[in-house]
């Protein structure tokens, strides 16, 4: 670390960390934005502060039109409705459950070992003139493991690399740009989706009461951007990235290389248990798949709002991980008994802490803005002006594109930020039309791309610390310098694919809607 600090940066990188470094912590900003909005909404109320709401327009009864007040938080009423409703906006929060749930079968399937040994068997199958694509292909994939793909994937890119005469450091970094700035694409629905579904959601009822966001709101999106990502990732790595490397660097590179592959082996129980993982995850596959498409059976047909299986997907996505994940840990023999998977179920959930106490405040934070009102005038105001200014949908999300881009080089978690973004932007686009899906979706552009080069990344020094392997004199500056032209390229053909699909018309995944 003492090394990292002493390496030439560049004076805008400093700037960025001496600022990002003065924020306090995201838990603490929800503090004190609820405290701010609690003081917002009385001096709204002092003021007598409105805004006209259109909630008719037809021939028959004409343009009718509704004041919309804000609602005091610090006046007895106020107050005591912040005291009585603070459990239940916890317990109300719609992304606090759906993480909870899918994170179980998601991390035992980690810590079991399972998709550790899935990367490792992936990487070491895939030939060498297709290394550079697979590596970062299976660096976005590694998104539903969370942070099991920045551990496991980046060290063992470097020595594969190393290991056919190319540079680690290419490795590394096509590694490091799937995992973290393709981190919201994926072929498959992740933790992240219930996790913004949820905050969408939040977003979207301070607009509509009754509306709702599904799991799989941008699945189509995402699979579509995986694969170009892919491509992005490969074109990037082989244009500009590994001609700028030596193909060695030496230091401990052979040390590394050859602990990284002999770790890389697969033993006999992990092949046992691969191959239990597979016909547990086919044979539940398959159940599943009957009961969505069976006529009559449970997940067949439409739900209240949606189809069945997809209200049902954060479970389905608990099952679907969780036993094959079983069959992997008894097969491998890293599960001896039932007491294994109870301790790493709760393993998982102490893991969740740091999430658990950020959504205690965000939820105040959003209920709050909700409640008062202010939201909603802020959103109308602001759709006003939006429709005023008649701007098509495909500018509107690339500007909030670039918002986001900009505001992840300060505030590096992505559910923070989202949460601080959502009661805003969510419903100020609904009043322009746009769908709160569609917001999430730019919304996830702007958030990854940048995941490479911001210093708030918390797994910026941890790839620091691979890449000092090989180059003991690499700073923050060399990783930056080889990740700024993954971020370049990512956010120019990700915002081109976003508006080629606004243009489109096509959905964005089942129950995802373009317009609202």
């Amino acid at each position: 670390m003492e090394s990292m600090h002493q390496m030439n940066r560049s004076g805008f990188l400093d700037w960025v960390e001496r600022v990002g470094n003065r924020l306090p912590h995201p838990a603490t900003l929800f503090f004190l934005g609820a405290l701010l909005v609690m003081a917002l909404s009385q001096i709204a109320v002092i003021m007598g502060w409105s805004v006209d709401k259109v909630v008719a327009a037809d021939g028959a009864t004409g343009t009718k039109i509704e004041a919309v007040e804000a609602v005091g938080l610090l006046n007895a009423d106020g107050t005591w409705w912040v005291a009585s409703h603070l459990i239940d906006n916890f317990m109300s929060f719609p992304p606090l459950g759906l993480v909870l749930v899918a994170m179980l079968g998601i991390g035992v399937a980690e810590r079991s070992g399972l998709i550790p040994a899935l990367i490792i068997r992936i990487m070491e199958s895939v030939p060498s003139t297709f290394l550079t694509p697979a590596v970062v292909l299976v660096g976005i994939l590694s998104s539903v493991a969370l942070d099991a793909g920045y551990i496991v994937l980046p060290p063992l890119a470097a020595a594969l690399y190393a290991a056919v005469g190319r540079s680690p450091l290419a490795g590394l970094a096509a590694a490091f740009a799937g995992v973290s700035a393709g981190f919201s694409a994926n072929f498959i629905i992740t933790a992240v989706d219930p996790l913004l579904a949820g905050l969408t959601q939040a977003a979207a009822q301070v607009l509509d009461t009754d509306y709702r966001v599904a799991v799989t709101a941008n699945w189509w999106f995402m699979i579509v951007s995986t694969v170009l990502l892919t491509l992005a990732g490969w074109f990037v790595t082989s244009r500009w990235v590994e001609p700028r490397l030596p193909s060695q660097q030496r230091g401990s590179a052979g040390t590394e290389t050859e602990e990284a592959t002999s770790g890389a082996v697969q033993r006999g129980d992990e092949r046992r248990g691969l191959r239990a993982a597979g016909v547990a995850f086919s044979l539940t596959l398959l159940v599943v798949l009957l009961l969505i498409l069976v006529p009559g059976a449970p997940l067949y047909g439409p739900g209240e709002r949606f189809s069945r299986w997809v209200e049902a997907m954060v479970p389905l996505l608990l099952t679907l991980f969780l036993i094959p994940a079983l069959a992997y840990g008894f097969g491998a023999k890293t599960l001896q008994t039932d007491k294994d998977v109870a301790r790493l179920l709760g393993d998982t959930m102490a893991s969740l802490g740091p999430y658990i106490v950020l959504a205690f405040f965000a939820a105040q934070f959003i209920e709050f803005f909700k409640y008062s009102r202010l939201g909603e005038m802020l959103a109308i105001v602001g759709g006003q002006a939006l429709a005023a200014a008649a701007l098509p949908p495909a500018l509107l999300m690339t500007g909030f594109i670039v918002l986001v881009l900009l505001g992840n080089l300060l505030i590096g978690s992505a559910s923070a930020k989202y949460a601080f973004l959502a009661p805003v932007f969510v419903p100020m686009f609904m009043q322009a039309g746009i769908s709160p899906e569609l917001t999430q979706a730019a919304y996830r552009v702007g958030d990854s791309v940048s995941n490479v080069i911001t210093p708030f990344n918390p797994y910026m020094v941890i790839i620091l610390a691979f890449m000092q392997r090989y180059t003991a004199q690499a700073g923050i500056g060399t990783l930056v310098s080889i990740m700024l032209p993954y971020t370049i390229v990512f956010i120019v053909v990700w915002s081109l694919l976003l508006v080629a699909w606004i243009l489109s018309g096509i959905e964005l995944g089942p129950a995802g809607p373009l317009f609202y």
